[in-house]
């Protein structure tokens, strides 16, 4: 049985050697643009290492999962029985542990980054986003026909992970509420989190 290494070895070294070095690059970059720009120094750092951290965390993932393979492929559409035939198989870890993390940047980064809801409905907008795009990778799957079993349970799994993900970085965007209600719609601070949060 082929390991994750010699199944997704070349995207985890362009991840790892490129990737990841760019991307942090790519924050410092745009950060300072953004308080050349007269961003507030810590939105404009933040939001700077949202946008990279989410793109960074994301692509390779939707790399790996569209990239083909020699399987039979197929479609699986009854919830949690493709989980029922993982579990106690030798790749349980590889397969959930990879679907809760596919979009776990996303979960992550995303809230910090937008306003998507009041904070008691970030969890489910973050679970709906996720399970949305997960929908549409797992039709490419199926209708590009790459060898892999588009299936309801990762759609379930990829979207959980990502709204666990956002729970991690709560502190940062219920901050940033709480900065927003303080600062009110109609402040004109220059650089402010509400002026510059979109």
């Amino acid at each position: 049985m082929a390991t994750i290494a010699d199944r997704f070895g070349g995207v985890i070294l362009v991840t790892l050697l490129g990737g990841i070095p760019l991307g942090a690059l790519a924050v410092v970059l745009l950060a300072r643009r953004r308080v050349a720009a007269g961003w507030g120094s810590r939105w404009a750092w933040r939001s700077s290492a949202a946008e990279v951290g989410l793109a960074v965390g994301t692509l390779p993932w939707i790399w790996m999962i569209t990239t083909p393979t020699s399987g039979e492929g197929g479609l699986q559409l009854v919830p949690f029985r493709d989980l029922a035939g993982v579990v106690g198989g030798q790749d349980t870890v590889v397969q959930v542990v990879g679907n809760l993390l596919v979009f776990a940047a996303l979960g992550f980064c995303l809230p910090i980054r937008f306003r998507l809801a009041p904070p008691a409905a970030v969890f489910i907008v973050v679970a709906l986003t996720a399970a949305g795009l997960s929908a549409i990778l797992e039709t490419l799957q199926f209708a590009l026909q790459l060898g892999r079993v588009a299936s309801i349970d990762d759609v379930i799994v990829n979207a959980l992970g990502a709204a666990l993900s956002s729970l991690l970085s709560m502190r940062w965007w219920r901050a940033r509420s709480a900065e927003d209600a303080t600062v009110g719609p109609g402040s004109s601070r220059r650089g402010s989190v509400g002026s510059r949060s979109r």
